[in-house]
């Protein structure tokens, strides 16, 4: 087929539905039996992923043999989030809405960095600010960036307090670079997550030369051990330990580190959505007086992936810190999407993120994380009641367990993964083994946290029997 037959066929087939047609009945037979699916995929199904094309064909490939191959052999070697059964790495579902909305936004195919290019997304975009900085009960100017994921959201955070930090000191960080800038000192917990680290060195600020403040048995930054902060002090704190979910007390740290000069920032992937209920916001108190936040949508909230958002009191800094120029870029008075992030091209993630809002309102985001918190008590209770040991407060959605010894605690963790009734992950904690639960999709229900509280009982049980 030469190039012309090549074109002529790919415009035909993007005037058709056929394909669309083709995908949504894949979809739904992965969505109907889903709940079925084991929480990891087994060899067999991994063993498939095999009969995939390792090499690149040198003609076309006819696209519906393209979603028959990805729904044959991928969809049974996915990791089914959406389960209910799934708890590791705090990776949350997809609400219906936005799952929807994304399907629709591919097809919009839109580029999300100017308004000129895309009027609908700088809307929607403007949109989820507003609802987000009321949602959260941040500052009313506080802006938005919309990024992939927390990682993004933490650098954009922490580039924003670097330049303003040194530009109050009189340098001009984006003109000028560090090299010979004055030193700005780093300030973290001891328990700080690694994504924090990464975004240190990222910036040029060093991940070894920071700072860091012994935590509580909890896993929050000690404020009695908190250094004397300055002006040219970054303080970083989290609202959701990891491990244990437990939200530093920002109440007793910020006032002073603001009247400092300091600039604060909150590392709030999953935890900072407690901020959407009345009854568990009191774990963020103190936590609005920061300086730039940093959240996934993704996690907590449930939006289809990709969905990180940095927040920034200080709209100005902001934009200063993700300035790009060009004599061919076309600024407006609207929303300019790229001018909050790193990324100039990217796909319009604001809608999904919108309908994800808009879908739940106030009270179902409320409803939502309360329920992520409620079943990770339950699983505590349960897992109590069956002789293990809960080594943490469970003041969110994070459940540590271990069981009479490491090495038992270990192995139970092993055969818990391997039985694909539910896949946890496993942590370190005081110097000891430990497993860790995150319960982050709305999909999961009582049946399910029964089921898996089973799955552990077995587990452990055989873990001794064969011990």
């Amino acid at each position: 087929m030469d190039a012309g037959s090549i074109l002529k066929t790919l415009r035909q087939q993007a005037r058709e539905t056929r394909l669309l047609d083709q995908a949504r009945e894949h979809a739904a037979q992965y969505i109907a039996g889903v709940r079925s699916m084991r929480a990891v995929p087994d060899a067999q199904a991994l063993q498939g992923l095999a009969s995939l094309p390792t090499e690149l064909p040198e003609s076309p490939t006819d696209p519906s043999r393209v979603l028959s191959m990805l729904h044959r052999y991928g969809s049974p070697a996915t990791v089914p989030y959406s389960g209910g059964r799934y708890f590791g790495f705090v990776n949350g579902g997809s609400l219906p809405a936005a799952v929807a909305a994304r399907w629709l936004s591919d097809v919009w195919d839109q580029n999300a960095a100017l308004h000129v290019m895309s009027p609908v997304s700088s809307a929607l975009e403007a949109s989820c600010e507003r609802w987000l900085v009321d949602l959260l009960g941040l500052p009313a100017e506080t802006a938005a960036g919309l990024v992939g994921g927390t990682s993004i959201a933490t650098l954009c955070g922490l580039a924003a307090g670097r330049d303003e930090l040194l530009r109050r000191a009189g340098w001009d960080c984006g003109a000028r670079g560090l090299l010979g800038a004055p030193e700005i000192r780093i300030v973290l917990g001891e328990q700080a997550h690694g994504s924090v680290f990464k975004a240190l060195g990222l910036l040029g600020l060093g991940r070894d030369r920071v700072e860091r403040v012994p935590a509580d048995s909890r896993g929050r930054i000690d404020p009695a051990r908190l250094p004397r902060m300055d002006a040219r002090t970054l303080l970083i704190l989290q609202a959701g330990n990891v491990n244990t979910g437990a939200f530093d007390p920002f109440a007793d740290i910020i006032p002073a580190a603001r009247e400092a000069g300091a600039w604060i920032h909150v590392d709030g992937a999953f935890g900072l959505w407690a901020a959407a209920s009345a009854r568990l916001r009191h774990l963020t108190a103190g936590a609005a007086l920061a300086d730039s936040w940093s959240a996934d949508a993704h996690k907590t909230l449930n939006a289809p992936y990709d969905n990180g958002i940095v927040f920034c009191r200080s709209r100005e800094a902001l934009t200063a810190a993700m300035r790009a120029a060009g004599a061919y870029f076309v600024f407006s008075e609207e929303r300019d999407g790229m001018s909050y992030t790193p990324d100039m091209s990217r796909r319009a993630r604001a809608v999904d993120l919108w309908a994800t809002l808009l879908s739940l309102g106030r009270s179902g985001a409320a409803a939502l994380v309360e329920g992520l918190c409620e079943m990770a008590g339950l699983f505590a209770r349960r897992l109590t009641e069956e002789g293990f040991t809960i080594q943490n407060d469970v003041v969110f959605n994070q459940v540590l367990v271990t069981c009479a010894s490491a090495e038992l605690t270990k192995t139970t963790l092993a055969l818990l993964q391997g039985s694909g009734e539910c896949w946890c992950g496993g942590t370190t904690w005081n110097n000891a083994p430990a497993i860790r639960i995150s319960v982050c999709s709305f999909a999961t229900t009582e049946e399910d946290v029964e089921r898996s509280v089973r799955a552990f009982v077995r587990a452990r049980d055989d873990a001794g029997s064969a011990a």
